[in-house]
């Protein structure tokens, strides 16, 4: 399998991981430099608590939220084999397997370490992918383990959580309060909006490495890139209260399930047999067809946690 140079992939994260490391430096400094190290010093001691409490406990929110239930070979043995068989190309410890009870179609993976990891599925997807596009979706959210997507995103969340305390430090600060405050406060402010963005890109950029990540795996281009097409559709089908429900935990799943009624229409050019599903054939036509994303869905894309689905499966088609 040949994949595409990743060089362009590796700087833009390398860029945007010290471009976040450069603004919290920034906005402690400044504090520092205005108020001495000992507002500073506590605010990092807050935000380093706070990041460790939510490193702790954060899979167990996720399962109570994702209503998800651990299941036995017995029960799933489909499932338990796929992931099994995932984790022994991986290199990694088998993780849990879970259900989620919802009907959004969709997987996700969380955890603290390689060695603690938790794939689960919703049942939703279970009724709606066959077993090639499956275990294609599941080589993607192994790879999330593989590649410790779950740290590397829990810690570099914490840079935008820090400017936003800092804001909120100067709201009510006591004392008097002079136009530095005031200016540090809009900077922290300015530096909390830009933080959210490098974010969001950093986890756009990991999404195309766990897709690619899937591939490595030994899953066919052509399955993956089905079944998000799948998952678009089975999205889209959900009723407005159900996403609601997911929301605050939606960079957990495989797409982006709030955008998926605004990808339809983009995605619907690419089942060229209008089967619901994308064949190989078709994968290869996109490799050599100049895909168009319009303004409206570019800016959509900087605000959201997954890639432009056309674009997404573009690439895979260079994996193809």
């Amino acid at each position: 399998m040949k994949f595409p140079n990743t060089w362009k992939l590796n700087l833009r994260l390398m860029l945007a991981m010290a471009l976040l490391f450069i603004l919290v430096y920034a906005i402690i400094a400044i504090i520092g430099y205005y108020f001495g190290f000992g507002r500073p010093l506590t605010i990092g001691i807050l935000v380093l608590a706070w990041t460790f409490i939510q490193y702790m406990i954060g899979p167990k929110m996720v399962e109570k939220t994702m209503n998800v239930r651990y299941v036995s070979e017995a029960e799933a043995p489909q499932l338990h084999e796929m992931v099994a068989d995932l984790a022994i190309k991986a290199g990694i410890k088998k993780p849990k397997v879970g259900i989620s009870e919802i009907n959004i179609p969709n997987a996700f993976a969380f955890g603290k370490s390689k060695r603690d990891g938790h794939i689960c599925v919703t049942r939703g997807i279970l009724n709606l992918l066959n077993e090639n596009e499956l275990k294609a979706v599941l080589g993607h959210e192994m790879s999330h383990i593989n590649h410790r997507d779950m740290v590397v995103m829990t810690l570099i969340s914490v840079v935008p959580l820090i400017c936003y305390w800092v804001y909120i430090s100067t709201l009510f600060s006591s004392g008097n309060r002079d136009n530095s405050t005031a200016i540090i406060g809009i900077g922290a402010l300015v530096a909390y909006f830009l933080g959210n963005l490098i974010v969001l890109f950093v986890s756009r950029v990991r999404e195309y490495y766990a897709d690619e990540g899937s591939v490595e795996l030994g899953n066919q281009p052509n399955y993956l890139a089905s079944a998000l097409y799948k998952l678009v559709y089975g999205s889209a089908r959900v009723n407005k209260d159900e996403l609601k429900q997911v929301e605050g935990l939606k960079a957990f799943f495989v797409n982006d399930v709030s955008d998926a009624r605004n990808e339809i229409d983009n995605l619907r050019a690419i089942d060229i047999d209008k089967d619901g599903s994308i064949s190989e054939s078709e994968l290869a036509q996109i490799k050599y067809t100049k895909t168009r994303i319009g303004t409206a869905d570019k800016i959509m894309e900087i605000f959201s946690t997954h890639p432009n689905m056309v674009k997404r499966i573009k690439r895979l088609s260079e994996l193809s």
